[in-house]
């Protein structure tokens, strides 16, 4: 999906890149940590989220200070900061509407506090594995201690050619990863900050704390957040869930930070954020990944296993087994019912 990728000057001489695609109503997401606004469209760990939202929203989002295309020093950041930033992007972006605001992970503490200053600007606001407490704001010491850990290896050995350091970083982001999903995670963490921009901006979340803010929220919330998360323990969106009046929560049944594409919890992560927001329902092929859709279109020709296979360069185990995810995906048990749920969306 083709995005279009400009900069902004921010008050303090910051510059910002930020991007926007899709051509429906509008859904803004704060910043998070470990993003590139070009290479994420390639990387497995995220081309599924910024797919699924370019096709159902106006999707505008940004780099953050310290990170991917924005870059810079992101030294002694804090809430007014990723504030200000965030109001410069909505700003730039022009969006003249109420809109869909998202925080996913520490960009959930931005959005809070742009919902409390602008209420009549935000039509909803979705959390995604976010927190309003720092880990050094928790009263863990355990917690604190381990975290602190993190950033002392980041400083000493993030930029190394040799992944163990990063390493740390993808094995609690994304417990369940593949061997190829890892190899992405480690590139991405090696291009997208330096070991010292990683070391200050883990700092600076560390010391959030805006759990005050949660009783001003008077916009519809949605939190969502996965159930076993080794980067953020589910009891911090369960404290944002019951610190906003009436906000819904959604506990989803997963390990990892980032959601994986092939998981069910994605897959459950779309119905709500869509039913929440009242758009139209996504695309049966939105669920499927790049190489189940490739064996979808051969399907739609008629071709055989073995002739999916062979054109494909797989084995017809490789595409039997394919075949089995598809099918639960698209909530159909076979290839008749599977076609006619292809036609039925096609002619729509």
């Amino acid at each position: 999906m083709p995005q279009s990728i400009r900069y902004l000057s921010t008050h303090d001489g910051a510059r910002l890149a930020w991007a926007a695609m899709g051509a429906r109503a509008p859904l803004v997401k704060a910043a998070n940590w470990l993003s590139h606004l070009e290479y994420d469209l390639e990387s497995p760990l995220w081309r599924h989220w910024i797919r699924f939202f370019g096709e159902q929203f106006r999707f505008v989002r940004y780099d953050e200070r310290g990170c991917g295309m924005t870059g810079g020093d992101p030294r002694g950041l804090n809430l007014t900061h990723w504030l200000a930033d965030l109001e410069a992007v909505v700003e730039a972006a022009r969006i003249d509407e109420p809109f869909v605001l998202l925080g996913i992970s520490q960009g959930a503490a931005a959005c809070l506090a742009y919902a409390v200053r602008y209420p009549e600007r935000v039509s909803r606001l979705i959390i995604y594995g976010g927190y309003a407490r720092g880990a050094y704001q928790r009263n863990d010491p355990e917690f604190a201690m381990k975290y602190h850990a993190i950033a002392d290896i980041a400083r000493t050995g993030w930029a190394e050619e040799n992944p163990v350091f990063r390493q740390v970083f993808t094995s609690r982001f994304m417990p369940e990863a593949s061997e190829l999903q890892v190899r992405w995670f480690n590139e991405l963490a090696r291009i997208t900050t330096t070991a010292e921009a990683a070391g200050a901006l883990l700092d600076s979340r560390a010391m959030v704390n805006v759990t005050e803010l949660l009783p001003q929220v008077r916009v519809p919330t949605l939190v969502l957040h996965a159930r076993q998360d080794g980067v953020v323990p589910v009891d911090e969106g369960r404290l944002i869930a019951a610190g906003i009046a009436d906000a819904e929560f959604v506990e989803l049944e997963s390990r990892n930070h980032v959601l994986l594409e092939d998981e069910p919890a994605w897959k459950r992560f779309c119905e709500e954020v869509l039913r929440f927001t009242g758009s139209t329902a996504v695309h049966p092929l939105g669920a499927l990944s790049e190489r189940e859709r490739q064996i979808v279109a051969a399907l739609a020709q008629g071709r055989s296993n073995a002739e999916i296979a062979a054109a494909l360069f797989i084995s017809e185990k490789t595409v039997r087994n394919s075949l089995t995810r598809i099918f639960e995906k698209l909530g159909v048990r076979s290839r008749t019912q599977a076609m006619a749920l292809l036609g039925k969306a096609a002619g729509s």
